[in-house]
Order: structure tokens, then sequence, then C-alpha cells
């Protein structure tokens, strides 16, 4: 018979709804402690984590990002508890219902005997809008449904799950536990038709005991586990995260099986001496003793013990014995009184001697074994973990890890799968954790909530700093000031409290987590006090993180701002009465085309006291897999599902494509978080080491001596091994390029010093490239303008109609349209280049920083200036001069929009044409200075699509522009034009390439043209597509693109920033804006063939 309090929380028709209820998140549940394995032998413990620790980046080659991954996170969450005789995974296929509304919800569905034949078949893990079930909504701040707390719609989709499992026979007189380790938003559980519990938290454990529910093992009977999930909840109001609403059982569900006496709980602490020569560890356990006898008893009855195990032999002989896991500590029971009031658990001591600590470089882990057994010694329980031996301290200014200031090199990362959405796959994370070593990326911040129980071992493992965060926020709470805000409102504390301490008691023995997070964008009120102090007295070997409130509250150790500007973090860190570090919690927002001036960010972070780095935004565009009107699966956004409200694709700010392809700023984080770095001043190379625990022994340095794009030489460069923290200085022309550079003629020199591992590592093969810098040698002459022979051959001029044909015999042929002032055909050899005009450009397809800003927007200041749409009509033609050597014409453009009759632009261009078929135009512009900043300066013009193969000499071979170009070397560099294009998921401005020389564009047949900057004109910005600047601004999707008839090619002279500090606030840099002013640039064009030297043509002297 159901008790009254039973009948009162349970979903009926009493109009109590505990989902609107903020005061009960949780019924019936079990406290909140470490993942618990259940071993049955301290052997079972070591060969457990043997098998489990033996992940490297073999691993993550198997990632799946398509339908396989369906399949693959089934196959997951039965790898995750292979090993364990006494945990059971429940992952599979369910019978899925899904009701509009929990008033729709079949009658006593959760009865064994209902029928659920009819029903369909769900994957658990997993999220029902991946699967076909409701759809996915994604906003930014807003809530998707209306803000009125505790309240949530009637229209509440609410998934109806059932499966059955028997108890296996091992399992006898055994207490049995039902572990969901996450549900979107809240559910309640029944077990053979018996309510067992209820709980809120979408991102943390929800354990319940069933044992009085079960069927025994030999009953012959199927249980039956039922569960009702609702889409919204009262704790939806604390899970306005940025990213995709979805819902359901989406980690595994587990049972347990555990003595009657067992242990419930444990939590890992370590001491270090001063000089770190050993280790003080203390281990608080918690048993839980259904006979809640006292200790004393307990004690005479049980044996508690534990010991640490040496994990560093493991995997260098065939296969797991006891040997090569040595006691490394032997832990025993304290029996004097607790220190800590209100302790009812037992205190285990020991010492560990000469300990090999645990950081992001070195991260040496050890596996700690707790173990329960009766007064004869028999093994009754065995719990284990991972665990890591280091401090982590404050000093002024600085968080220290092992007594160093680590800089934090970080990013934000989702739980996000294209095809299954908010469920982990064991192989994608590693690849995600791959990619940030490969990356240079020592730093994560769950964002924003406890992460699946496996990303914190895999951070273990492969050496990554942790901000663990909570999962609170309350964004849009912002956008409705008239309501109590939950942070202030003691009726919403323990829910919020309940999270903190869930993530906290979860999480606390992994190495990994240097500080603790109160959640993100959740206002600041009177309850994060609350949620601060209990982690402060719970766990004081941690930091804890708060930026709410404006990041420098009593609620955080650490200054945490985000988005905030270089010259203001350095106003912080300046101030002597902020004794905290400043860490941007997020900075370099990574929507789209974006991430300039992160180098800047970290020039001011490099040499600045108490600045001490950050967690850029974010790690992945969080796309979902959507299925086309072609059948072909592609990757959608906000609004893509009919899903209303929506934030389109503000969820598109990764530093990656969904399947973890990288952008091209990633490599300029990696060249920004690089260890080694090289400089030149004053004559001398300096190589420093950026490591704190790590020498260069494991490193092979190398250099490449390049003149005008052109390898001269390369080899190994011997230097002594770098300590941490120090740095090795040279004459740089003591060093073995100097020969080459004295032997060579070229204008220009760099030198390219790269370091490699030497050794692979459990995350980085053999030979990865660490770091490479590319540094500028003396410049041996000045670099002059280019030169045509004086025995050039002679050409012909003539007027028809309205063109000007200019033509050497049957070399070349150019046709130029007096009326349009535009050079509208050229041919070299027969073959066609281009039959468009040559025009001046100030347009570019806006990006996502483009556009943000409203109002205040470039795009919204650029459309309205018209810049979108101006028309270029000459003023006057003149030729102003004529020989059988060249030509020379002038034209004259007024640049102006059809609504407007002021011209916008005024541009002066002469074209002197050689009878080597050069072409040499110098351009002078001058904007109305009433302008916004110009997107850019330059030329456009289209050539044949046959002229497809690029080869530039500047930046690359990536894309790059003015104020993302570090990690950009300058060389030599060829692609074809398919592959200069960026797909980002939605269109813009795109592959760029600054920087640059010279380009050619040819056909198979090495037929084309050349063009570089002439005279004192600086180095270019190039861009060559099939897509046009108009398509690009069309085109809401990539695969929305139509390809045009021909390739549009962007010279510039000049070319704005994209930005990135933010994409809602128009914040590129001043130096990297384009003033409206006067503008003068010159080129050269000429056409090519396969027997053309390009490097010769570069390097001749043109007259003046």
């Amino acid at each position: 018979m159901a008790s009254l309090a039973t009948k009162m929380i349970l979903p009926s028709e009493n109009g109590y709804r505990a989902w609107e209820d903020q005061t009960l998140f949780k019924w019936r549940k079990r406290d909140p402690h470490v993942t618990l394995r259940c071993h049955e032998s301290i052997e079972g413990s070591l060969r457990y984590w043997y098998q489990r620790n033996n992940v490297d980046l073999t691993v993550s080659k198997s990632a799946v990002w398509n339908d396989d991954a369906v399949q693959a996170s089934l196959d997951s969450a039965a790898f995750w508890v292979d090993g364990l005789p006494f945990v059971k995974s429940l992952s599979g296929y369910w019978k899925f219902f899904l009701a509009p509304s929990p008033a729709n919800v079949p009658e006593k569905f959760y009865d064994a005997a209902f029928p659920d034949s009819d029903w369909k078949a769900l994957p658990v893990p997993s999220n029902w809008q991946c699967n076909g079930f409701d759809r996915p909504i994604y906003t930014n701040i807003v809530y998707p449904f209306p803000n009125d707390p505790p309240r949530v719609p009637e229209d509440n989709p609410t998934g109806c799950y059932r499966t059955y499992f028997q108890i296996p026979k091992e399992w006898k007189d055994r207490r049995i536990l039902l572990h969901f380790e996450a549900v979107d938003s809240a559910f309640f559980a029944w077990v053979n038709g018996s309510p067992v519990g209820y709980s809120q938290d979408s991102r943390l454990p929800a354990e319940f005991e069933i044992s009085d529910y079960c069927y025994p093992w030999d009953s012959g009977k199927q249980n039956v586990l039922a569960v009702q999930v609702f889409r919204w909840s009262d704790g939806s109001y604390l899970e306005d995260q940025d990213h995709w609403w979805l819902s359901g059982l989406h980690r595994d569900v587990l049972l347990l099986a555990k003595p009657k006496v067992f242990i419930a709980d444990y939590f890992f602490k370590s001491k270090l001496a001063d000089d770190f020569s050993y280790a003080d560890i203390l281990v608080e356990v918690k048993i839980d003793n259904m006979l809640e006898s006292s200790k004393d008893l307990l004690l005479s009855n049980f044996i508690i013990e534990a010991a640490v195990f040496d994990t560093t032999s493991w995997y260098k002989s065939g296969g797991f014995s006891d040997e090569l896991s040595p006691k490394v500590a032997n832990l025993k029971l304290n029996l004097s009184p607790s220190p800590v009031l209100g302790f009812h658990g037992y205190l285990l001591e020991g010492k560990l001697d000469s300990p090999n600590l645990w950081s992001a470089e070195q991260p040496n882990v050890y596996i700690l074994v707790v173990t329960l057994k009766d007064k004869s010694g028999k093994l009754l329980d065995s719990e284990s973990s991972i665990v890591g031996i280091r401090q982590v301290s404050k000093a002024f200014k600085q968080l220290l890890v092992n007594g160093h200031p680590v800089m934090i090199k970080g990013v934000n990362r989702h739980e996000h799968h294209p095809r299954v959405g908010k469920t982990n796959i064991e192989s994608c994370m590693v690849k995600d954790l791959i990619m940030m070593k490969e990356y240079n990326i020592n730093a994560v911040r769950n964002s924003h909530y406890p992460q699946h129980p496996r990303w914190y071992e895999l951070c273990d493992l492969f050496g990554m700093y942790m901000i663990d965060e909570a999962n609170i926020e309350t964004h849009g709470f912002d956008l409705s000031g008239h309501l109590k805000h939950p942070a202030k409102e003691p009726s919403w504390a323990a829910a919020m409290l309940d999270r903190v301490v869930g993530m906290v008691e979860r999480d606390k023995n992994h190495a990994c987590i240097i500080s603790w997070s109160l959640g993100n964008e959740a206002g600041y009120g009177p309850n994060h006090s609350a949620m601060a102090g209990w982690i402060r007295e719970k766990d004081p070997s941690r930091l804890v993180h708060y930026e709410g409130g404006g990041s420098r509250t009593d609620s955080t150790d650490i200054v945490c701002p985000m988005y905030m500007r270089i010259w203001d973090i350095v106003k912080i860190a300046l101030d002597k009465n902020e004794s905290r570090p400043l860490i941007l919690c997020e900075y370099s927002h990574a929507m789209g085309n974006s991430n300039g001036n992160i180098d800047e960010y970290w020039e001011a972070i490099n040499n600045t006291f108490g600045l001490q780095g950050g967690f850029i935004w974010d790690w992945v565009d969080q796309g979902l897999l959507k299925l086309g009107s072609d059948g072909i699966k592609r990757w959608a956004y906000g609004g893509d599902f009919g899903d209303q409200p929506n934030d389109l694709n503000f969820c598109l700010n990764g530093l990656m494509w969904p399947d973890r392809t990288p952008h091209p700023a990633l490599h300029e984080v990696k060249h920004c978080y690089q260890p080694i770095k090289v400089s030149l001043t004053d004559g001398t190379i300096r190589v420093a080491n950026a490591y704190f625990f790590n020498t260069t022994k494991e490193l092979e340095f190398s250099w490449t001596v390049h003149g005008d794009g052109v390898e001269l030489g390369s080899g190994t460069l011997s230097i002594p091994v770098i300590k941490p923290q120090n740095s090795f200085e040279m004459e740089w022309k003591s060093g073995p390029w100097f020969s080459f550079w004295n032997d060579s003629k070229a204008g220009e020199l760099f030198l390219t010093i790269t370091a490699k591992l030497s050794n692979p590592t459990r995350s980085l093969e053999a030979g990865h490239v660490l770091s490479s810098t590319q540094i500028p040698l003396p410049s041996k002459r000045e670099i002059i303008p280019q030169a045509i022979k004086k025995t050039d051959p002679i050409i012909t001029s003539e007027t028809v109609g309205d063109f000007i044909k200019i033509s050497e015999q049957d070399s070349w042929e150019l046709m130029i349209n007096v009326q349009k002032g535009a050079i509208e055909g050229w041919k070299v050899q027969g073959v066609l280049l281009m039959n468009e005009a040559i025009l001046p450009c100030f347009w570019r397809a806006p990006t996502d920083n483009d556009k943000g800003g409203g109002d205040s927007s470039y795009f919204s200041r650029w459309k309205a200036a018209q810049l979108d749409n101006v028309e270029f009509n000459v003023e006057s033609c003149s030729v102003k001069s004529t020989t059988d050597k060249s030509v020379e014409i002038e034209f004259i453009y007024l640049g102006s929009s059809p609504s407007k009759s002021d011209a916008l632009f005024k541009v002066n261009v002469t074209f002197i044409i050689y009878g080597s078929g050069d072409i040499i135009t110098n351009w002078y512009v001058v904007p109305n200075s009433d302008l916004p900043p110009l997107p850019r300066v330059g030329v456009e013009f289209h050539i044949e699509k046959t002229l497809d193969r690029v080869e530039w000499y500047g930046r690359g071979p990536f894309e790059c522009y003015p104020d993302r170009k570090s990690a950009a070397h300058v060389g030599i560099y060829e692609q074809n034009v398919a592959d200069m294009h960026v797909p980002y998921i939605v269109p813009g401005e795109c592959g760029g390439r600054t920087d640059v020389r010279w380009v050619t564009f040819t056909n198979k047949e090495g037929v084309g043209i050349y063009a570089s900057t002439y005279g004192s004109s600086s180095p270019m910005q190039m861009n060559a597509s099939y897509y046009t600047t108009g398509e690009l601004d069309r085109a809401t999707h990539e695969e929305d693109l139509v390809k045009g008839q021909s390739i549009e090619v962007h010279l510039d002279h000049k070319h704005m920033g994209i930005g990135g500090d933010d994409s809602w606030t128009p914040c590129v840099h001043d130096k990297y804006l384009i003033p409206p002013e006067p503008y003068s640039f010159s080129l050269r064009l000429c056409p090519i063939t396969a027997a053309s030297s390009v490097l010769d043509m570069y390097k001749d002297q043109l007259p003046s």
C-alpha cells in the first residue's frame, strides 16, 4: 500500500506537480558519492584499471560522427562496466512512448503487466530528439517556454520508458542499487510497479535502492523498470545554458550489487611536504551499514583498509600481473575521534615517499583501493579509483600547481555529438583530448555542467587541468527583471546547493580538477555565498570559481571575467589591491571565421604578472545532423528543426566543425599556446621553454631557412637541454643557417625553428610538431620592383567601337571597354583568362562577427551606407600614351549606390600595358569621409574556371587574416580553388590569405595569370573562390551555396580584421580597421605559360 507521502508526490490527479516545485528536487534518492565499481577483489580492482587505463591516441581513430554513433554509444556503455561483476549496464533498446504532456501519459504504464508491444524502440542512453521524437530546441539566453517559475507549460513532452532485467545468480543476498548517470530534466522511476524515486539535475547521477522491489534471482520472473521523464521541470529554470535543449536518459542506467554493509563513499586527500619529497595521505571512508550499528560495533565486526598502488610499469610487459602494481602506500585506520565535526565515517592515513606528482604535463597516476573485510579477513567489498598526487594553492595573483604558476591554455567544452547529442562515446571523448593535446591546449572548463564520469578519468590520464562546473545557469532571468531571481531566493537555495554538493561529491577524487565552479551566468546572491562556503569547507584543497556578479565577488578565488578586453585585464592585473589571479573563463569567441587578436591577448598574458590564461569559447560547433530533402544529412542550427524560439547559429562557436575537423583558427590557437617560444632580438636568438615541469629532453629541434619563399637549407638544431621556465640563447650568425643566408641573393629570408617530439606519448605520435616559429632574418638587400626585359616585343593597339584592342602577335590579346573602363577580355596563346571587368571592391560577405551588435554592427553600418550595392561608372577615360612598347590608359570611376546620388568613392586608375604582357595598375582611392570603416580596399575580377590552380608567396597554407596570422608562415604554397574555400556552416567571408607577395592562377597546362604587388605597395590579402561575394552573403547554410560560372578573385591592399573578442559587439581592434581615407596601391598582372619562371618574374626589376 503506497504511503500518503508517496501518493502526494507521484503524478496523479491530486493536482500536485513535483516537477513544478523548486523545493522538491529529489525523493528517496541516495546521498551523492563517488562513482562506485563494486569490485570482488583487490586484484580485480587493479586488473580493471589496467584495462581501463590502456587508452591512447589509437582509440581516437575509431571516433564516429554519423549514424554509426548510435551503436557506438551502446558499445561504450557496455565497455565502461566491463570487468565489474557486480555492475550491470541496462543500456540497449528500451520500449518508448512519447506523450505530449504528463496528463497524456498512458495510465499505469509502469505496471509490470502493462502491454508495451506496440511501443517504439529507443536506444538508451540517448536523447529522444536525436532519434525522431519531438524536436531539438536551441536557445542562448531566452527560455524556450514562458518564464513563470516554478511553473512549466502544459505542453510538456513526457517520455515513458520500459525495460526488463533479471538479477544474476551471483548477486544473491546483495543489496541492489538503481543508478541513473544522468536524465534530462526530471523523472520518476518504478520497479515492478512500485515507485522507487524522483530526481532532478540533468547532468548528475540519481541513485535509489531497489532491493525490496526486485524479484529474487531464482523467481523466474523478469523485473520491469519504468521511467517517466519530463522535458520541462522547475529544474529547467536552473539549466538555461547556451546549448541545445535535449531530453531523456542520455547517460547510462546501471544496476549495482552491494553487500549488506558496504563502502558507500570515500574522499582521497594528499598533503605534500614543503619540498614535495613525500605526501601524507588521508582517505575519508563512509560505510553504509543497514544495521545502523555504532562505529565501534562496526569496527569490531569489520576491517577497513586502503592502499595506493603504482602503475608506472603496467604497460612495459606483455600483460597484467600483480607484480606490476607495487603497493607504495599502506593506509591504516585512525581510531582517534575525527577532527571534522559531524563526520561519521572512518579515517585512513598513510605516507607516500618520493611521489610522482600529477600535472597536465606529467599526468602521473596511482590506483587507490579501499576494502571492507569481515573480522576473519574475508573481503566483502572493494572500491577503487585513479588518483594523483598534486597540490593546488594560491599565492599573490597566482594559482599554483605543485608550487608553480601554471599557465591556463584552455577551452570551454560542451558535451556535444552531431548525431547523438548529449550522449557520450569513448572514442569521441578520447578524440577531443587528443586534439586538445595536438593543439597545445592544457585546460578545459566543463561548460556548463558536470560531464560524463569517464571524461574525468581521461583528463586524469591524458593530463588536462579542469574547472568542474555546477549545472546552474539562469541567464533567461536577465530578460525578466520583474521576477525574483533564484540566486537571491531562499526557496531556490536548497536546489542550487544540491547541484554543487552532487558535483563535488561525485568528482572529488580527480586530480585533474583544480577548481570548482558555482555555475555560469546565474546572477549573484546569497545562494552563491552559501555554495562557495560549502565547497571551501568541504574541499579547501581547490579553488572556487564563479564569474557571476562581476567576476570579482567574495565567492570566487579567481578573477574570471568573460570577453574582457586586453587593456581591461591588464588594468586589473596591475591593481595592487587585487590579490587574485585573473583567468578568463571565456574569451576569443570562435563563431565562424573568428579568433582575431588572440595573439595580442597572449602577448599581454605572457608579459603581465597576474594574468594566467583563459578558456576560449568554445571547443566545437554545436551543429546537429538533419536529413535534407535530398536525403543527405547536414549540420543544422537553431530554427532548422522548426524550433521556436531559437537563437539561429549562435550555437556554432567552435574551433572545430561538429565532426572535429579543425577550423583554420585552431592553428592560431596552437601557435599562441605553444610551449617553446623562439625570438630574435638584437642579433640573439632565444629559445625559451615555457613548460613548468618538462625539460626539452624529449624534443628534437630543427631549422629551415627560406629565401623569397624557396628553401635554401635545413637541418637538426643541436642545443642543450633546457630546464622548465628557462631558455637558451645564441648569436644568430653562429647558427648552421648563416652560410645559407650569407650566400643568398634573396630579397627576404626567414628562419623557422621547429620542436618535435622524439618519442610517442599516450596522446601524441613521435614526430608531432609541438611548436614552430618563423622569424625574419636581417635583409641583405632592398626588395625592388619587378622588371621587363628591354628587348620587349612590339605591341599593336587599335580602337574597335567602344573597345581598345591591344595585342602582341599570337602571344596575348587584351580588350578594354572604354565605356565601362574595364579589361573585359584577356587571352594568352588563345586561352581565355578573363572576360569581365577588373574593378575596385570595398565589400565583403559579412562574417558572424561583422553582424554582431545590432544597429551598431559593422554589417548594419555597411548596409546603411549601401556599401553592399555600390556600382562603378566611368567618369572619364583617356589614353595617356601609345608606343610600340607600351600603352597607358587612365580611368576615373565614381562608385555610388543606385538609391544615392552622391558618389561614395572616387577611384583613379592607370593601366600601363607592356609588350611582355605585363599590366601595371596604379590605384588611387578616395572614399567619402563619412563612411563607416571599410571591409576592404582592393580589386575584384573574375577568371575562367579552368584557372583553378593557385600558387602564392605569402602566409599560409591555411586561411589567415590581418589579425589572425601569427601561425601562418610566409612561404610558397599551392592549392586548388575548391580547397581554398573554408566551409563554415553559415557562409561568409572566408578563404583569405594575407601578406601575399605574388600569386598565380593557372590551368592544368600551366597557362594563366601572375599577380603581385608593385613598387612600394605592401603585400596584399588574396582570395579566390567559386562563390561570389554576393552568394556567400545570400546563403544561410554551406550546402545552399551555388557556384558561379567563373572564379572570383580579390586582391586587397587593405582588408579589415575579422575580430573575435566577442561576436555581439563591433570589436575589431583599431589597427585592423580601415578608416574611410585616401589609399594608393599598385598591382602587376602578367600572363604566364608553363615555360614562365615565376620566381624570376618576382626578382626582376621594372623601370619606373
